[in-house]
């Protein structure tokens, strides 16, 4: 995977350990005034050349780490270090104000003064960082066909035949990280033991298997998981996503909603107004009934305001601006014109008995003994 910027590891964060992006971001505020890693509040996900050009430094003081040691120590023997800037890990195209969330490898000396929770937060940054020196992991697959009569069954197997990166990502959780952020997708693979390997390995095209039963299984399909804080901090990032238009989802590219520096404190506000609610122990985000009818509010008299396209649309003027097309008092005469011509549309209409409605509808998931 790609380095760490905020929003991924506080994703990771939420999945790993069940802290806030709030908590995630004030741990790795601690680790960075400690000078133990780089600035947190970033976006990018990539190095610089410069910094790759010291990496190595990096890398060695990362040797008096002990759960880093045998790592650091391979890499700078091995030398997988030197040829990193020509890799997809260092792009200064992909920098705006600063690059990736990686150990510094000083202020070591403040590991013992750390909570446990940021401890285990470092060290994910540093498994991460230290991942990117490895080679891929490599897998075999098969993919089976079977034929009866006139009836075609499909499967496919995996099994790992080279760990890679994967030795050195294992997360404290005890879980190996898989290459998430390359193949997101999961995929009907059956991790296999080496038994059935040989067993895969042993068939040919044409043979003949005997059949032991047929059974059909019957499941139910499910809605999508909820968000969880982590996963909402993504959603916002890459809220461009949701845009059509192709100008414009280039244009809010990169910015999304909020930034890595305020996404976690937007998140946070939400909760406190109580138009979110967040369990604490799971990190699962939920609407409240008052958030649900400020939703019904807006949607019905400020749509716009929901839609990622608007945000989009005064990035594209910002950056207008910047390019000297149109002036500041242009732009802030559109800001100004939208504003008053949606208030005042606001003030002539009457929205009651269409919130009325709604308000019914919304309640009954929150009375006693409702979902």
């Amino acid at each position: 995977p790609l380095l760490y910027n905020l929003a991924e590891l506080q994703n990771d964060c939420s999945k790993y350990f069940k802290i806030s992006p709030d908590e995630t971001l004030r741990i790795v505020q601690e680790l960075y005034e400690k000078k133990m890693t780089t600035y947190p509040r970033t976006d990018a996900r990539v190095l610089s050349t410069a910094v790759a050009k010291e990496i190595h430094k990096n890398i060695g003081g990362l040797r008096s780490y002990a759960l880093a040691t045998p790592f650091a120590k391979e890499v700078l023997e091995q030398g997988t270090y030197k040829n990193i800037a020509k890799t997809r890990y260092v792009n200064d195209k992909q920098i705006t104000d600063h690059y990736a969330i990686i150990p510094t490898g000083q202020g070591l000396n403040n590991l013992a003064g750390l909570a446990p929770t940021a401890a285990k937060v470092y060290e994910v940054i540093v498994r991460r960082f230290l991942s990117i020196f490895y080679p891929p992991a490599v897998y075999q697959k098969f993919s089976l066909t079977v034929k009866v009569k006139e009836e075609n069954f499909f499967a496919s197997f995996k099994v790992l035949v080279q760990e890679g990166y994967l030795k050195v990502a294992n997360v404290p959780s005890g879980k190996k990280e898989e290459d998430a952020k390359n193949a997101e997708e999961k995929t009907d693979d059956i991790q296999c033991d080496a038994a059935f390997l040989a067993c895969l390995q042993k068939l040919k095209k044409g043979a003949i298997l005997p059949v032991d039963g047929y059974e059909i299984k019957e499941g139910e399909t499910s809605p999508p998981k909820r968000y969880n804080s982590g996963t909402m901090i993504l959603a916002m990032e890459n809220a461009g996503q949701l845009i059509e238009d192709e100008e414009l989802r280039v244009q809010i590219k990169g910015s999304g909603i909020g930034t890595s520096a305020t996404r976690a404190e937007i998140l946070k506000k939400l909760v406190n107004i109580k138009y979110i609610s967040l369990n604490k122990k799971t990190q699962v985000i939920t609407p409240t009934q008052l958030g649900e009818m400020i939703y019904e509010v807006v949607n019905a008299s400020i749509r716009a305001l929901l839609n990622p396209e608007l945000t989009a649309s005064w990035e594209k003027g910002l950056n207008y601006v910047a390019e000297g097309s149109i002036t500041s008092r242009e732009y802030m005469d559109k800001l100004e014109h939208f504003i008053r011509v949606k208030v005042s549309g606001v003030l002539q209409v009457n929205y009651q008995a269409a919130l009325r409605s709604r308000y019914d509808s919304i309640a009954g998931n929150y009375r006693k003994g409702g979902k």
